[in-house]
């Protein structure tokens, strides 16, 4: 994904959308964006420790073959500095790191994320438990919606489905504002269906994108 910034103009924009889709419902909804979802250098570090092993087993099989020797010594000390080399790599170029770990772990942590948003800016404590996060972590690839348990009884998670593919779709394109304004858009169309507004209804929770 492009992860250029977003500017302040497009930080209205949301935050726009954010209102009008709330002005036809009771529900509240809030959008996170974050460049990434963890550091990435102990899982990374890992998957380069077992490569490392998987690469001296098949340089010390070859030695047999070609009957070649090495004293033990200079054996261990070439594998530690080339793990010295590769942890320092990761280290001064934390962007490699991701593509060294599984993307079913990027998923998890992402995911974990999001539900650290959704406690952190306190959608679960909305009167009537009609909150959404629309969440999206630029580094793993990953968008999810996170709803609240008064909306999830009634909206069927193949319409979340279809937002988050949209989420995606422009924010791989590099289009954030634009996938953020038609996920809301999106939503606020969901939650007017069976939560309309009230005559008492109060915004709850600040309007706008939270980048983390």
């Amino acid at each position: 994904m492009r992860t250029r910034s977003l500017s302040p103009q497009d930080h209205e924009r949301i935050a726009d959308a954010i209102r009008a889709a709330e002005a036809r419902t009771s529900g509240e909804i809030v959008c996170v964006l974050a460049r990434s979802s963890d550091s990435y250098f102990y899982p990374a570090a890992f998957m380069l420790t077992i490569g490392m092993l998987a690469a001296s087993f098949g340089a010390a099989l070859l030695f047999h073959v070609w009957w070649l020797s090495l004293p033990a010594w200079q054996f261990v000390a070439a594998q530690a500095l080339a793990m010295a080399l590769a942890i320092g790599v990761i280290g001064l170029w934390p962007a490699l790191r991701i593509h060294l770990v599984p993307r079913g772990l990027r998923y998890r942590r992402a995911h974990r994320n999001a539900i650290d948003q959704f406690l952190a800016t306190n959608i679960h404590m909305t009167a009537d438990r009609t909150g959404v996060l629309i969440f999206l972590s630029l580094a793993e690839r990953y968008a999810e919606v996170v709803a609240d348990a008064g909306i999830n009884a009634r909206v069927p998670q193949e319409r979340w489905n279809e937002m988050v593919a949209g989420l995606v779709s422009h924010a791989a394109a590099g289009r954030l504002a634009e996938g953020f304004e038609q996920a809301i858009a999106a939503a606020g169309t969901l939650l007017a269906a069976d939560f309309p507004p009230r005559p008492d209804d109060a915004n709850e929770l600040d309007d706008g994108l939270v980048e983390i």
